[in-house]
């Protein structure tokens, strides 16, 4: 068993620096991400984007990792196997990708992956279906912002233009390596930007 500091920090994506109790992590961001993603995977493979309302704890992450490793190695369509990936990104974000120029994603293989994110839902007790919840990068760490308060955040400089924004309303594998983490002002949140960008 390895210990939290043990524990390859590119599955996590941040550099820990230490731990306290209850949970939290000293951070540097490593946005680095797309090296992770399979090469094998077509540009255009479907992707899902689930935030969580909470960051969840090392121990829980690898727990959840578990838990999208044992989906994907049984994800099926019509009885054949999908050609899936899944992995928890940044300790809050839950991508799931599927290669359909070898199985398409029928409807109920998408409700079986909807109903694996609600057992992580009900697991670990976090809401994974919020979309009304937005995700900011703000000195080295995500913030989470309700969409109601963006207009607020914005007017009182907590969120430039500039700030990076977790786009979660991405697509395909290539809108993910491209779109994903994004200037608010190229991202849909750009019409709401009252100032020229």
């Amino acid at each position: 068993m390895q210990n939290w500091w043990q524990v390859p920090c590119e599955r996590i994506l941040t550099q820990v620096i230490f731990q306290t109790d209850p949970p939290s992590y000293l951070c540097i961001m490593n946005l680095e991400y797309k090296h992770l993603l399979p090469k094998d995977f077509a540009p255009e493979s479907r992707v899902w984007v689930y935030q969580s309302s909470r960051l969840f704890s090392l121990q829980e992450a690898l727990q959840i990792e578990g838990i999208l490793e044992s989906f994907v190695a049984q994800w099926k369509a019509h009885g054949d196997p999908v050609k899936g990936f899944a992995t928890l990104f940044f300790g809050r974000f839950i991508i799931l990708m599927a290669d359909e120029t070898h199985t398409g994603v029928s409807g109920c293989s998408t409700d079986s992956s909807v109903r694996m994110v609600k057992g992580i839902e009900s697991t670990f007790g976090v809401s994974m279906f919020d979309r009304q919840q937005l995700a900011f990068i703000r000195n080295e760490k995500i913030e989470p912002i309700p969409m109601g308060q963006f207009d607020y955040a914005i007017n009182h400089g907590m969120i430039t233009p500039d700030t990076l924004f977790f786009n979660n309303v991405v697509l395909n594998k290539l809108e993910l390596e491209t779109k994903w983490i994004v200037p608010v002002k190229e991202s849909w949140l750009a019409r709401r930007l009252k100032t020229p960008v």
